[in-house]
């Protein structure tokens, strides 16, 4: 890993890239195939999570020492609420619905992610540009011609595609609130508290609807096992790893593609491994939806990069008058909603200032 400071290599960034598109695109693959086992949903959401927290802590305690696991109630209180907004409100809701939607048809709908974030922002005083608006009108348009007609697919139930635009309301309420509640600065600690505390959750609210009882481990095939195993190492910890390390060390604007690309990836993992239907619905409702999000994507480089010039102009500082250098603190996007002064910060707060939610890039529900 590069060192905290040190300039990343480009091919170092790419690969971290395409890790992020090809991983959490194979997400939801990986829950079709765990539910298709007769894992119970919930139950096998849980603990994955549960067992990918366990792992994650264990590293970081050998790498950085227990003393940085100990939050404070405040960031532990955090954790919680944003690990059952995005964990059990998200990614456990697609994994109910993908008992009826097929993994492509999932994916495309969480596009909406980005989408209701910005909806959010609006909710909370702030004011996108127009071409934001031209986005988030496309690309609700393409969940629209996605939902109604349930993709097209047959044996698509209507409450399988209501639960997953759900699902991305509560991922979405779940990143814009991170912020304001106070999560772990260190972003791996951030991930791994949310992992453990919304895969308890989500493992208490199996047990309690009876989804113990309905799995037979026996009769679980060894690609569910396959798939379980997958989503733990790779989906949860190759992923939010190299998503981090992305973060840290490349643009906003080109870490932001993942939210139109993961789509795309599942579609296709669908349609090779799984040999789910690609129908004329999909193709078209799932390009406004892809283009809807890039352009929301394209519109909010401009007031960042507006906000990265104050911020570097702040960095300037005034001289005191016996001369001294002060550096001023940036402040915050109009709003607050975005990154804190993304040129002043080392790369292990910047990336901690986003991954907790304070940009609208954070991860979709299947990771």
């Amino acid at each position: 890993m590069t060192p905290q400071g040190a300039r990343a290599s480009t091919a170092a960034v790419w690969t971290a890239l395409v890790t992020v598109y090809v991983v959490w695109g194979s997400t939801y693959l990986g829950i079709r195939v765990v539910v298709e086992s007769d894992i119970p949903p919930l139950l096998g959401m849980g603990t994955r999570f549960l067992a990918a927290s366990a792992l994650l802590l264990g590293f970081l305690a050998v790498r950085r020492g227990i003393k940085a696991l100990r939050p404070t109630r405040r960031e532990l209180r955090a954790a919680t609420v944003v690990g059952v907004l995005l964990l059990l409100g998200g990614n456990g809701g697609v994994a109910v619905a993908e008992q009826t939607v097929p993994s492509g048809l999932a994916a495309l709908i969480v596009g909406a992610v980005p989408l209701w974030f910005v909806l959010l922002r609006v909710a909370g005083g702030e004011r996108p540009r127009a071409l934001t608006w031209w986005g988030v009108l496309v690309g609700f348009g393409g969940i629209a011609a996605i939902s109604l007609p349930r993709g097209g697919i047959e044996g698509v139930e209507a409450w399988g595609v209501a639960l997953v635009l759900l699902a991305t309301v509560s991922w979405a309420l779940g990143s814009y609130a991170s912020p304001k509640l106070g999560l772990p600065r260190d972003p791996l600690v951030a991930t791994a508290y949310e992992m453990l505390t919304g895969g308890a959750v989500m493992t208490a609210v199996a047990l309690a609807v009876g989804e113990g009882a309905d799995l037979d481990l026996a009769a679980v095939p060894t690609e569910g096992y396959v798939a379980w195993i997958y989503l733990v190492l790779v989906g949860s910890l190759l992923g939010y790893t190299a998503y981090v390390f992305a973060l840290a060390h490349a643009p906003l604007s080109l870490v932001g593609t993942y939210a139109y690309v993961n789509p795309v990836v599942a579609v296709t993992l669908g349609w090779l491994i799984l040999a789910e239907p690609v129908t004329a619905v999909v193709v078209g409702g799932g390009a406004l939806v892809v283009v809807g999000v890039a352009l929301v994507v394209s519109g909010e480089r401009v007031p960042r990069r507006a906000s990265a010039d104050r911020a570097r102009t702040d960095r300037v500082g005034s001289t005191d008058r016996d001369g001294s250098r002060t550096d001023g603190e940036s402040e915050p996007p109009e709003g607050g909603s975005g990154p804190r002064a993304v040129v002043t910060e080392e790369p292990q707060e910047r990336a901690a200032s986003l991954v907790g939610g304070e940009d609208w890039q954070t991860p979709g529900p299947s990771r």
